[in-house]
């Protein structure tokens, strides 16, 4: 799923990183104007796959040394010669028709989450991961083969404008979605402040679709904020987990801890990701080297756990989680779920439990390759299933209309009354 936002794992690499590859979980892309993902390891950089100054040139007789399959190269220059000399629209962009075979080469896979970027796309995906820009301020993907709202952020327009998650997003300003890719559609709705957008979306099981219209505006994103409520229960919003996350996090739980809070609440729903790293170093608060997540590769599978102490493990803890909560945020609540040191309450979370790499090609483009599947410490798979909260509390539209919020209250009466 775009789900950028979101990055589930895609990675980064560079050569001086120890670790070769620095893996991101690109679970989603975010409409508000890039797309989100989350890295594995310490450092983010990006490498060409081909290193400089070895770049090879293919000529109409030229076949791949790696092939297993009896297929000839010479036939998609046939298929090129016979575009270039006989369609009826010409001249004919051959940067157009380059990037166009790439990126069918990946959507041949029938994955959601491998992509090809143009240079173009790819120089957004890269620097849009600044934390401010214009948009609406929305994930999308694609779930049940059908593209949807993943979350809305808090604050932003499409949340101000009534957009919800879990909403099925049937046309973007008049045109169908159908067979529409999350790339395509994070196109068509991004857009520079001010301007407007409309969505045709499905709502829950209601037979008549709303036509709801969105001023785009500036995102500015803060991924901590901290609450200290007068009994004593300590709320942090945790809306996505950027590169700051962890450090901000440290922070917050000094203050909390010097507070004497008896009780905390994580608000994860509609967190749909980030950097791995950060979700691994927030979890460390509970779990110190303990087990965060297990990648897992084809038959080998590999651990990730912070180091430091736990100071939160005697917290009572609970973590509010939706169907906007994906990836990182799926990958803390998972843990300290298989750990029972926090009580998950909301609704079941989205589900995006595979891990992509990201590199960056020398003509600037580059291309996002699921290569792994996370799992929980208890080696579950949360993949396309997501995660069942121990106490289900729906949050209704008649709820969100009128500003209630039974989630949160839940999650304070559980501290209230342990």
């Amino acid at each position: 799923m775009l789900s950028i936002s979101m990055n589930a794992p895609v990675s980064y690499s560079q050569k001086s990183s120890p670790k070769g590859l620095l893996v991101l979980l690109v679970f989603v892309f975010l409409l508000f104007s890039f797309l989100f993902g989350f890295f594995i390891g310490q450092q983010r950089g990006v490498r060409s796959v081909v290193p400089d100054g070895e770049g090879v040139v293919l000529d109409k007789d030229s076949t791949p040394t790696s092939l297993s399959e009896d297929i000839s190269f010479r036939q998609f220059w046939d298929v090129w010669n016979l575009i270039k000399e006989e369609y009826y629209r010409q001249p004919v962009s051959e940067k157009k028709l380059f990037y166009g075979a790439l990126d069918g080469l990946v959507q041949s896979l029938d994955d959601p989450y491998t992509v090809y970027f143009d240079p173009e796309q790819a120089k957004e995906f890269e620097s849009d991961l600044s934390g401010s820009f214009d948009g609406i301020g929305a994930e999308i993907g694609i779930k049940d083969d059908q593209l949807q709202i993943i979350a809305p952020l808090d604050g932003s327009p499409a949340k101000q404008a009534g957009i919800m998650a879990a909403d099925k997003i049937y046309a973007i300003d008049g045109q169908e979605t159908t067979d529409m890719t999350v790339e395509e559609a994070v196109q068509k709705i991004r857009g520079p402040k001010g301007t407007t957008v409309v969505l045709t979306i499905g709502r829950g099981n209601a037979s008549s679709l709303l036509e709801i219209t969105i001023v785009r505006g500036t995102i500015t994103l803060d991924s901590v904020k901290l609450e200290l409520r007068e009994d004593g229960i300590a709320v942090i919003n945790l809306s996505f987990f950027s590169e700051d996350t962890a450090l901000q996090f440290t922070e917050v739980v000094n203050t909390i801890l010097a507070k004497g809070a008896t009780g905390l609440i994580i608000d994860l729903r509609n967190n749909t990701g980030g950097f791995l790293d950060a979700a691994i170093q927030v979890a460390g608060h509970w779990l110190g080297n303990q087990t965060v997540v297990i990648e897992k590769i084809q038959d080998k599978q590999q651990t990730y756990h912070d180091s430091k102490k736990p100071r939160l493990e005697n917290m009572p803890t609970v973590i509010l989680v939706n169907g906007g909560s994906a990836s990182a945020s799926e990958i803390l609540a998972g843990a300290l779920q298989d750990y029972e040191l926090a009580t998950l309450i909301g609704e079941q979370t989205f589900g995006k439990g595979s891990v992509q790499n990201y590199q960056s090609l020398p003509d600037g483009s580059a291309v996002k390759i699921t290569i792994a599947e996370w799992l929980t410490p208890k080696e579950r798979s949360i993949h396309e299933i997501g995660i069942t909260p121990d106490v289900v509390v729906e949050l209704t539209q008649e709820d969100f209309l009128n500003d209630l919020d039974p989630q949160f209250e839940a999650a304070v009466d559980f501290l209230s009354n342990p």
